[in-house]
């Protein structure tokens, strides 16, 4: 009999290649394959408990590999999508977590426990939000469908190795670690990773149709599913020669188009006009790409030839370039022209308060702040982006007070407790100091590195009693976890656990 911690490994190790397994078949949108009842064997292989431990241990995989795009305007946005389309299904009570992958492959991913990565250069290889919603809602499908449990349940110990390697592929893949690839390609043969595929195609017609229903329920353009695909033949016709061989032995097929497009056409057709929040961010996107210079110069080229489909954005994009360049002056212009014309959005003041805050211009930058976290006192950019202008302006206490409340209910959240932890370095509490940078950790899923933390927050005892008792309750928690490794990770907490009064 296998012993529990190795059981659960394996677990793992089949979840996390059936979420690349997914990523491989949604990518290359093979045809789809009528699903076999399997009954409930998806949840007495894996709970929704342990589907959520495995989804946490990956996600710090991601973050450690830095292909995790830690973008808060580009992460907000798709949670803010991804959370209408699971709201127009009251049925639906997954936890759900979206989050950007710096990649500019055309992909996205399923994941256990509900979360959901999705490359930037699929953001911008969409040309609608129906587009990008209808790729969400097919990922959102896999989940709500049980996929990757499924597939854990219909796997056969044979295949373990096999899969791991296909695991190790594709990371090598998003790490652009091409010599990498090939390396692991040697072990694993071309019918191997057909085999894996062509399983998973199994749960692509389901997806696809759970997900049109999402599309539409939401309010989305029906037509945006087929139109995608569509987009998706054109680019793997003109990329061919560039795509992967696993890749290019599953081609987006004809038939997959055409049944999107029939259930498409048995809509009402409603013309849907994208938010402003999305041509926001495919702007935002674009101005991270290629060199400063190119990225301004690009921008610049699109204002003055009309090469855009919302005006707004692309002032926005233009702006966001020249604070990348450090062209304050010209930034702060642009953002002028838009304030002019009296469009008003939380992205549009966290942009204008960066290129304040780092011209030099703080006190404009601070009431700039300070009048839009009173409209949009939710909108993480400026949560994050306020407490840091206060630590440069070297009022440390406002900072770490600010941080510290936004903690109490976003108690895992890592830049606040990053930030909370610097203020309180600058005011000589080095227990807070500690515990917020353990807790930084933790979040990160680093659990050694917030148990010392912790550990130097307890030791070091410079704070009230209320301070060091819950220092010491999270590093005995922490401490059990790390010697107990099949519980709950340090990201999650007990019920039961204390917040630090006064903190």
């Amino acid at each position: 009999m296998m012993k529990q911690g190795s059981t659960r490994r394996s677990a793992y190790i089949k979840a996390c290649s059936i979420c690349v397994a997914i990523a491989m078949s949604a990518s290359s949108f093979a045809a789809p394959i009528e699903l076999p009842d399997l009954g409930d064997a998806s949840q007495a292989v894996l709970s929704p408990q342990e589907e959520l431990a495995m989804g946490e241990k990956a996600m710090q995989g991601l973050r450690a590999s830095g292909a995790y795009f830690n973008d808060p305007e580009v992460n907000a946005y798709l949670n803010s999508l991804g959370y209408r389309l699971v709201s127009a299904d009251p049925s639906i009570t997954s936890h759900f977590e979206f989050f950007a992958v710096d990649d500019p492959a055309i992909n996205a991913f399923a994941m256990p426990g509900g979360y959901i990565g999705v490359n930037t250069g699929l953001i911008l290889a969409t040309q609608s939000e129906s587009q990008l919603a209808s790729v969400l809602a097919h990922e959102i499908s896999h989940v709500t469908q049980h996929h990757i449990a499924r597939t854990i349940a219909s796997q056969s110990g044979s295949q373990l190795a096999s899969i791991a390697t296909a695991v190790a592929i594709i990371l090598a893949a998003k790490n652009s670690n091409s010599q990498a690839i090939p390396a692991a390609m040697t072990s694993m043969t071309a019918a191997q990773i057909q085999g894996q595929i062509n399983f998973t195609r199994e749960n692509e017609q389901e997806a696809d149709r759970v997900g049109f229903q999402l599309l539409d329920r939401a309010g989305f353009d029906t037509h945006g599913m087929s139109k995608f695909f569509d987009r998706m033949e054109k680019l793997t016709r003109t990329s061919e020669n560039n795509t992967p061989a696993f890749l290019r032995s599953h081609p987006l097929t004809p038939e997959r188009i055409a049944e999107a497009q029939d259930r498409a056409y048995g809509k009402p057709y409603k013309q849907i006009p994208d938010s402003l929040d999305f041509n926001l961010v495919r702007s935002l996107l674009r101005s991270y790409q290629g060199t400063p210079e190119n990225a301004i110069a690009e921008s610049q080229a699109e204002l003055k030839e009309g090469r855009y489909s919302n005006h707004t954005a692309a002032e926005y994009g233009y702006a966001a370039s020249l604070l990348r360049g450090k062209k304050f002056q010209e930034a702060q212009m642009e953002i002028a022209t838009i304030d002019h014309e009296g469009i008003q959005h939380p992205m549009i003041e966290a942009l204008a308060g960066q290129i304040l805050m780092q011209s030099g211009q703080l006190q404009a930058a601070h009431q700039r702040y300070e009048s839009a976290l009173k409209l949009y006192p939710d909108h993480m950019q400026l949560v994050y982006d306020y407490p840091r202008l206060l630590i440069t302006e070297t009022k440390y206490k406002l900072a770490a007070n600010f941080a510290e409340s936004q903690l109490m209910h976003r108690r895992d959240d890592a830049t606040l407790n990053q930030l909370a932890a610097e203020a309180n370095a600058n005011l000589g509490k080095l227990t807070k100091s500690h515990f917020y940078q353990g807790e930084y950790y933790a979040a990160l899923g680093n659990l050694r590195g917030a148990s010392e933390q912790f550990d130097l927050a307890v030791r070091i005892n410079d704070g009230s009693f209320q301070d060091l008792l819950v220092a010491e309750n999270r590093l005995k928690e922490l401490r059990s976890q790390l010697h107990e490794p099949s519980q709950n990770n340090g990201s999650r907490r007990n019920k039961s656990q204390q917040s630090l009064d006064g903190f």
